[in-house]
């Protein structure tokens, strides 16, 4: 529970830094996920350790002064941009920031979504439904995958879904739709 609950002060820390500081965001990644599968049915939501959040590069110096101004410390580790809440924290316990409208990976079949692409939650902004799967297919990653399984499964994302998303990234849906157990 210790470490759930550090992941979401973490969580609250940052988007309140952003939001104090009139900085566009969107929250994404696994607690993205587990805003949605929460809306849904609570019993379903997977926990995860770090914070991954979505500005413009433009914001990028306003957000490591307003991320500074909250006690955070910069790093740039393989090619991430992590903030950490101590100067000895492990880069996968930070608050990792992916730039909007940008390739995540030269090879990405898409770039990650618009910080506009955002709606409200109970206590930030969190990536739309369809914008975070978007992401998610085209990530790919084995996590990325669980992910929209666990969306599947609570049927949030069905074959109606298949027609939202450019070939590549709907061939990807429906390999999970047709095998949601992997």
């Amino acid at each position: 529970m210790n470490a759930m609950e550090k992941v979401r002060n973490r969580l609250e820390k940052a988007t309140r830094a952003l939001a104090n500081a009139n900085i566009p965001y969107a929250v994404i990644g696994g607690n993205a996920v587990a805003v949605h599968v929460a809306r849904i049915d609570e019993s379903f939501v997977r926990n995860t350790r770090d914070v991954d959040l979505l500005i413009r590069r433009s914001d990028f110096d306003a957000v490591r002064s307003a991320f500074g101004a909250a006690g955070f410390y910069y790093r740039h580790r393989a090619g991430l941009d992590v903030f950490l809440e101590g100067a000895d924290a492990k880069a996968g316990d930070g608050v990792h920031i992916l730039f909007a409208g940008e390739k995540a990976t030269p090879n990405a079949l898409a770039p990650n979504p618009e910080v506009d692409e955002s709606e409200a939650a109970a206590d930030f902004r969190v990536l739309s439904l369809e914008a975070l799967v978007r992401n998610k297919l085209t990530a790919y990653r084995r996590k990325d995958q669980v992910h929209i399984q666990d969306l599947i499964g609570i049927g949030a994302i069905d074959t109606t879904w298949l027609e939202k998303f450019q070939p590549p990234l709907a061939a990807r849906l429906k390999t999970l739709l047709e095998d949601p157990n992997g």
